[in-house]
């Protein structure tokens, strides 16, 4: 396995971690009532669960396991690939810090913190589809003949 793919499965498995101790906090708050503030944590485990921990594998898998780009550049423009890297965790880590901000305070400025957080998000998933496009490749079966 490449370090870039490495590295997304890593912070992928830090990512799972992570969601299910926001998740934990948030049922135990559920069922204790300790404080109605962890509340607002919810949205922030679904975030960390489904960018962060699948997502993030997903992307990482895909950048390892897909079908080489070439002898000289097995893996494409790896560039892509950190570009995905970066939009998807530091739109997440500002959407961690964001969501509760902005449900606890209200405050304007944290609700364009959560779209600039979407927006990296969007570029980040731009980029792993046009790293990733140009590795899906029909390849011919044994009779010649394409298989897909």
């Amino acid at each position: 396995m490449y370090p870039q793919a490495r590295i997304f499965i890593r912070t992928a498995l830090i990512y799972l971690l992570l969601a299910f101790l926001v998740g934990a906090l948030v049922l135990v708050n559920q069922g204790l009532d300790l404080n109605p503030r962890i509340g607002a944590l919810q949205p922030v485990f679904y975030h960390l669960l489904m960018v962060g921990w699948a997502t993030q594998l997903i992307c990482g898998v895909a950048l390892w396991m897909f079908p080489s780009f070439s002898r000289e550049q097995p893996h494409g423009d790896q560039r892509l690939g950190w570009i995905t890297y970066g939009g998807l965790n530091i739109g997440l880590l500002l959407r961690v810090v964001a969501e509760p901000l902005l449900a606890w305070t209200g405050a304007a400025g944290w609700g364009w913190a959560l779209a600039v957080s979407a927006l990296l998000q969007v570029v980040a998933i731009w980029a792993f589809i046009a790293a990733i496009w140009p590795r899906v490749k029909v390849r011919p079966t044994f009779r010649g003949k394409p298989s897909g």
